[in-house]
């Protein structure tokens, strides 16, 4: 190998830099320069010539470039097609990524398995051998289907081998895990992962095949390696959870093929990953109906309504300021229809902590839930239950005012489903409902008027 001499790349976004700085002139991070060993004459600057398409690049007119509809093929699980925005796209680029032990491994398996069924898969790890990866396929009952596995971490290797047997989809587990040989660094690093990665982003483009990486993640909770990473790769999908509870979230937080509003549940089992066909019973299982400071609300989650509970307790402050806590809603907007409340309620929550939270450990940030969110704290400071048949949806502005929301349609038939009899939604919303439902609607203008129907005056 060339002698190989240092050069300082950014984590955050893969600026390259000769000295050590303490801060990066390209994207402006504090302490993000870390050091790395590169070949003699390579480059991050040279990986577009190393990998780019052969030849010289011609412009091409609009009206004579290829149409310019995407050929989608089917996970065989319904939940991750829908998050992906209706299947995996051929000639891209997904990086799915989550805690150790949440079930990345297990949900690219499984899936595997399906498309296997109907086509050619490649499963390549770095981190199990192959006798760890069948003994995880044994467990989920995954055989007699057209799925390879290859326990490799050499990108040169790796890319040899997806072109001589051509796969349709190619899961790599993981991206930390590969390495290039012209890089003196360590697997992991931020020149290999930004190497790896764009050998791998340029071979799914020009063959063109599904290539799915499976991401580490830091103890905040981001994506480990380079920022540039999720800037190259056409989606980002992260898989959420406690790992001592079942549930299991998938969300995409970026996705060039579909919505980045979807969500996909599923129920960690013994046989793997399990479809959660219904959210909103799910999460609605366990609520207690008897209880003041509890109130459901329909929530929009990309296409689906998902009915969730939201939760408040609201104590007197023993000591020191009044505190606010809010888990799974946007802490400022919760701040401020506290604010509301004692303003245009006169509840006076100066000295009062108010905890709020979604039940199941969802994260809601749709002004929809501005309604329960004052219910249940309302409900909570004057320990009055609302009805458990009662659902509340609705934005708060500043003067007290209840606004309309998009989708009621939608919510209110899942309410339906699910049995509740009665919904409170904003006035503007109830003249323009059409079609008829089989539940009460009630339309508020003010939230005085809200909390008089839901809390019973």
């Amino acid at each position: 190998m060339a002698k190989g001499k240092s050069r300082f790349f950014c984590n955050q976004c893969g600026q390259e830099s000769l000295k050590w700085m303490g801060r990066c002139n390209g994207c402006g991070a504090w302490n993000s320069l870390v050091e790395e060993k590169v070949a003699k004459n390579e480059s991050a600057s040279s990986l577009t010539s190393r990998f780019g398409t052969q030849g010289i690049s011609k412009p091409i007119h609009i009206d004579e470039a290829v149409d310019g509809d995407e050929s989608r093929f089917s996970t065989g699980i319904q939940e991750l097609d829908r998050v992906l925005g209706g299947g995996l796209v051929n000639g891209s680029l997904t990086l799915l990524s989550g805690d150790p032990g949440i079930g990345k491994s297990t949900i690219l398996l499984q899936s595997a398995a399906q498309v296997a069924n109907r086509s050619k898969v490649l499963y390549v790890s770095g981190e199990e051998s192959v006798q760890q990866i069948k003994m995880r396929a044994q467990r989920l009952q995954v055989k007699n289907v057209n799925l390879y596995l290859l326990a490799e971490t050499n990108i040169e290797t790796i890319l040899e081998i997806i072109k001589n047997i051509e796969p349709q989809w190619v899961i790599i587990d993981s991206i930390q895990t590969l390495y290039w040989n012209e890089i003196g660094s360590a697997p992991g690093n931020v020149a290999q992962v930004r190497e790896c990665s764009g050998q791998l982003l340029r071979l799914a483009k020009d063959l063109p095949v599904a290539i799915t990486l499976v991401g580490h993640v830091t103890k905040e909770g981001a994506i480990a390696g380079p920022r540039v990473l999720e800037h190259m790769v056409d989606t980002v999908l992260y898989l959420e959870g406690e790992r001592n509870y079942p549930y299991r979230i998938l969300r995409s937080v970026k996705n060039r093929f579909g919505s980045t509003n979807e969500l996909g549940v599923f129920e960690m089992l013994g046989q793997g990953m399990v479809e959660v066909s219904n959210p909103s019973a799910f999460f609605l299982a366990e609520r207690s109906q008897g209880a003041p400071g509890s109130v459901v609300v329909p929530s929009m989650e990309g296409t689906r309504p998902l009915l969730v509970e939201v939760q408040a307790l609201v104590t007197p402050t023993l000591f020191g300021p009044a505190r606010r806590v809010a888990t799974g809603l946007d802490y400022q907007r919760t701040v401020l229809l506290a604010a509301v409340l004692d303003k245009k309620i006169g509840l006076h929550l100066g000295q009062q902590d108010i905890y709020v939270n979604v039940a199941g450990g969802l994260k809601i940030v749709e002004p929809a839930v501005d309604l329960a969110i004052v219910a249940a704290i309302a409900s909570s400071s004057r320990n009055q239950m609302t009805d458990p048949e009662t659902v509340l949806i609705g934005e708060v502005g500043l003067t007290g005012e209840v606004r309309a929301v998009g989708h009621l349609e939608k919510r209110i038939r899942e309410a339906s489903k699910l049995g509740f009899r009665r919904c409170i939604c904003p006035g503007q919303n109830r003249k323009y409902l059409k079609g008829d439902v089989e539940i009460e609607i009630i339309g508020v203008e003010k939230v005085e008027e809200a909390l008089s129907v839901a809390l019973g005056g």
